[in-house]
């Protein structure tokens, strides 16, 4: 009988290993927290999620901190929807660890009731920091354009509706500009498409240091890039930008020992007054404005809106 007792003792030790193993490989821990003392108790799985020293006390208020401000305050809506209401809640969080990592994780959120009164609170944590860097991954090749990083035609489409739509900044968005390289295939016809290649790659680079804060830019295809600028507003001072960016793109690269000069032609549409037009409208006017340039001798700017009459720069 008691070879039998210790045979199901170690059976005992060994699904409990096995259980604690799955879960840290996992890298799921256990945690629950006393609602009248607010006192923590945490597995291992946890103190790693966290990157916590276990030897370290654990108070609430310190591993809050660790939140980042969005998720700190996501959890803390969660956690007082759960105490009032007692139905569970599942949300994916994001922390700095103690080490400051930066990390994502499931949280799921319970209640245990003495009656109608909630005691405690328990749930489980989980790393899922892989998953969501791969779904980024995928999320930003979906949306930008390979070759330079910019946003690519559908996005920009897409992330025009928004800055119109802004109301916070009050649909703050005052052209779209196009932007077309001038003799971008003789570039491709006389040194290749490698070189065509580093070209775009180093306009794109000039392009949203320039506008990092001013607007949107991305790429339409081939050599054409397009901004959605944001500022400045009035027509003036759009020219003004635009011309400071013909000479900014103007400057020759070095590719291969060859240096390679560029210069490019500009069309610009002004949104103005009100912001809800259609994106197709201002493609076509901004389409225009960018032909005019080109036939005027290219290596120039050109605008067409409803606020101010057609002008060169």
């Amino acid at each position: 009988m008691r070879e039998d007792a210790a045979a199901s003792v170690l059976s005992d030790e060994v699904r409990v290993r096995l259980y604690d193993q799955a879960l840290n490989a996992a890298r799921i821990g256990a945690w629950e927290c006393d609602l009248q003392s607010e006192r923590l108790s945490w597995t291992s799985g946890v103190y790693d999620i966290f990157g916590y020293p276990a030897g370290n006390p654990l108070r609430r208020a310190a591993i809050v901190d660790l939140y980042l401000d969005e998720s700190r305050r996501n959890m803390e809506l969660a956690r007082a929807d759960v105490i009032r209401s007692g139905r569970p809640v599942t949300l994916d969080t994001e922390i700095q660890t103690w080490r400051g990592e930066r990390r994502w994780m499931r949280l799921s959120i319970n209640a245990t009731q003495d009656g109608d009164r909630p005691v405690r609170i328990f749930g489980a944590k989980q790393d899922v920091t892989s998953d969501r860097q791969a779904l980024e991954h995928l999320r930003r090749q979906a949306e930008t354009d390979p070759l330079t990083g910019l946003a690519n035609r559908a996005i920009f489409q897409a992330r025009y509706r928004e800055v119109v739509g802004d109301s916070l900044n009050y649909g703050f968005a005052s052209a779209l500009v196009l932007i077309d390289l001038d003799g971008f295939k003789e570039l491709n016809d006389t040194l290749g498409h490698l070189a065509g290649d580093a070209c775009l790659c180093e306009v794109a680079r000039r392009l949203r240091r320039a506008f990092h804060n001013a607007g949107l830019v991305g790429r339409l295809g081939g050599d054409e890039f397009a901004i959605i600028l944001r500022a400045p507003r009035s027509p003036a001072r759009i020219a003004e930008v635009l011309q400071h960016t013909l000479a900014m793109l103007s400057r020759a690269l070095f590719w291969n020992g060859h240096r390679i000069e560029v210069s490019a032609s500009i069309g610009a549409a002004l949104i103005g007054r009100p912001h809800r037009r259609r994106i197709a409208d201002l493609f076509e006017e901004a389409d225009l404005a960018l032909y005019r340039a080109k036939a005027a001798g290219r290596n120039r700017v050109q605008l067409i809106g409803d606020e101010t009459q057609s002008r060169a720069a």
